[in-house]
C-alpha cells in the first residue's frame, strides 16, 4: 500500500504504519484511524481495498505531507535566511537554533566530527 508515495509496511499495525508518512505522527495517526472508523489494531495486509483508499484519501486531502511539507520547511527556513534573523543566520551556518549549548552537546547539528586532542604530546623531533 502507498500513501502520499510511500511504501506502508504490510507486516505492521495500521497505526503504526501510517506513522511511516511524514507529516503524520501517533496524535494524527489516531484521529485518521478514528475518521476512518479501522481498528488500529488491524494489519496493513488484512485491510479491503475500500479501507486503503479512505485511508489514502483522508491523508492526502486533509494533511501536508512528504514533498508539500518538506517544500513549506524549506521555504520557512530560507524566508529566515532572506530576512537575516537571527534564526536564519543560526540555520546558515548550521548550528542550533534554539538556544542550545554550543560548547558541548551539538553534534548532530554540526556533524559528528570530534578533533583530536593534541595537549600533552610530545613535539616532533628536531632537524638536525
Amino acid at each position: 500500500m502507498r500513501v502520499s508515495g510511500v511504501d506502508i509496511p504490510k507486516q505492521k499495525r495500521v497505526i503504526v504504519a501510517i506513522t511511516y508518512v511524514k507529516g503524520i505522527g501517533n496524535a494524527i495517526a489516531k484521529k485518521v484511524i478514528e475518521a476512518t472508523k479501522i481498528d488500529g489494531s488491524t494489519r496493513v495486509k488484512d485491510l479491503t481495498q475500500k479501507q486503503e483508499d479512505l485511508l489514502r484519501n483522508i491523508i492526502e486531502k486533509q494533511y501536508k505531507t512528504e514533498g508539500d511539507l518538506r517544500r513549506e520547511v524549506d521555504a520557512n527556513i530560507k524566508r529566515l535566511k532572506d530576512i537575516k534573523s537571527y534564526r536564519g543566520s543560526r540555520h546558515a551556518k548550521r548550528l542550533p537554533t534554539r538556544g542550545q549549548r554550543t560548547k558541548t552537546n551539538s553534534r548532530t547539528t554540526r556533524g559528528n566530527i570530534r578533533n583530536k586532542a593534541t595537549s600533552g604530546k610530545k613535539p616532533d623531533a628536531q632537524k638536525t
